[in-house]
């Protein structure tokens, strides 16, 4: 879908990323074009599936949110049956904001955000209760220096 996006999509789809509560006439001035033809196009991204939600970024930080680790998974266990159990417990905890199938030595790579260290063990005594991994490896960021989720379009 990349190679049909004009000028006009491409403006309006990075004025979105930057901040999606903006008007549809704040939209329309900034690009160029008049507010029925953005909606349209607005509309046509909804619909495709390319935006796929419009939603808040909230600072963890001021939610008490302080820690975030990088949890590298090793599993020896490779069978549907496991990882159709582990993806259930990846998913149904919301400590986990991102969980990345790895090429490679590691398996999986998770981005946990919690408190603090007592409540990533918490966290990681109830992952391995619920099922059975090699290795587990453990990073703390101590400092985010970037973070975004603006795609370069």
């Amino acid at each position: 879908m990349a190679d049909q996006l004009d000028a006009i999509d491409r403006k309006i789809l990075m004025e979105l990323q930057s901040d999606a509560s903006q008007s549809l006439d704040e939209i329309a001035k900034k690009v160029g074009a008049s507010k029925t033809p953005v909606w349209n196009r607005i509309r046509k991204f909804r619909d495709s599936g390319l935006i796929k939600a419009n939603t808040a970024i909230l600072d963890p930080e001021k939610l008490g949110l302080e820690a975030c680790f990088f949890v590298l998974v090793r599993t020896s266990e490779h069978e549907k049956e496991w990882q159709d159990k582990f993806l259930k417990v990846l998913m149904d905890r919301p400590e986990v904001l991102e969980a990345h199938r790895l090429a490679g030595d590691i398996d999986y790579i998770l981005k946990v955000r919690v408190q603090n260290a007592k409540a990533y063990d918490a966290f990681y005594q109830a992952m391995i209760d619920d099922v059975r991994i090699f290795n587990v490896t453990a990073l703390l960021s101590m400092e985010e220096i970037k973070a975004t989720t603006v795609l370069s379009i």
